[in-house]
């Protein structure tokens, strides 16, 4: 992804690290293997086997009725495979290679293959396993991390709090007690370290995240947990917006009123044959939106609030007035 024309000039380049929480709720870093280079979890092969299966229905000429009444089952559950949503069942996905014809041997192979990574854990389920769910806001944080595991970049616009992706713990913990205040201190401090674990994707080997975000000059001044947290906060974002692969822009107040003051959002642009996805983390819940008129529209805005932000160098000058504000 091409962030908005700026090159990486003076930037540095993402290395694979270790991230690991410091006592003063940093996070630190360590180069190595990296534990995202490994299993990526379900939701890319889920995505991708129904993509495949979809394409296979589209070139069999049959409609999700003609496949649901040889599969005997609902025609929400064909659906469900070729949206991703489902969890694919080794006999489902034989029978569906039968009903459309699949015989090369590299092809079933493929499917195969497919099902069985469809039905691996994800990296974030130890983080999310026993959490007590939340009703409404930050109810699905796995599924969100599954899809920003797969993401090639993400674009978000924030006016409320920083994107988790800048977050400090310190930040993190502060926020999502005030978010979470009845859940337990265990149940925080695995949420925390869900997000510290989301950053790796910055830094990886292969393929590492393309970050491109535009925060609100109200996060600047909103103090969170006090002058010290916000200090080493700011810094933080600093230090990650000198990476190749993450821009950060400030809307200033001056900047006027815009398309995105109904709420904040977050675009993950998956690799094809996934499709893009929108999320907008509410009170309400969480809301993934994945049609091709949303993903237009969202797009739009962001490049709105984008446009009117300020350029990275003088974000960057307006992040070191506000730190030293702060001390």
């Amino acid at each position: 992804m091409q962030l908005h024309g700026h090159g990486a000039e003076g930037k540095t380049r993402p290395e694979q690290r270790q991230v690991t929480l410091c006592s003063d709720g940093a996070v630190s870093s360590a180069h190595g293997e990296g534990e995202m280079a490994a299993a990526q979890g379900p939701a890319g092969p889920r995505r991708r086997l129904g993509a495949e299966l979809r394409r296979l229905r589209s070139k069999a000429g049959m409609h999700l009725e003609d496949v649901a009444r040889q599969l005997d089952c609902s025609t929400s559950k064909i659906s469900r495979l070729e949206t991703g949503k489902g969890v694919p069942k080794l006999p489902d996905v034989r029978e569906l290679m039968r009903i459309y014809g699949v015989t090369a041997d590299t092809e079933r192979d493929m499917l195969l293959r497919l099902v069985k990574d469809s039905r691996a854990q994800g990296w974030w389920e130890p983080y999310t396993e026993g959490v007590q769910p939340a009703r409404h806001v930050l109810e699905s944080p796995g599924r969100y991390a599954a899809l920003e595991t797969e993401a090639v970049a993400n674009r978000s616009f924030t006016a409320m709090v920083l994107p988790g992706l800048l977050q400090t713990a310190a930040y993190a913990e502060v926020l999502l007690s005030a978010i979470l205040p009845h859940h337990p201190e265990r149940d925080i401090g695995s949420l925390v370290e869900l997000r510290m674990r989301r950053q790796q994707a910055l830094y990886r080997a292969e393929r590492p995240l393309e970050l491109s975000v535009v925060i609100d000059e109200a996060l600047l001044c909103r103090v969170v947990g006090g002058p010290e947290l916000m200090t080493a906060q700011l810094r933080a974002i600093a230090e990650k917006a000198d990476m190749a692969n993450v821009e950060v822009r400030v809307l200033p107040f001056e900047g006027g009123v815009h398309r995105a003051h109904v709420g904040q959002f977050t675009i993950l642009e998956l690799p094809k044959p996934l499709g893009d996805v929108v999320y907008i983390e509410s009170h309400a819940g969480d809301t993934y939106l994945d049609s091709d008129d949303d993903i237009k529209l969202y797009k739009e805005v962001f490049a709105d609030v984008a446009a009117r932000a300020l350029p990275p160098p003088e974000t960057k000058i307006m992040i070191a007035e506000y730190l030293r504000r702060y001390t």
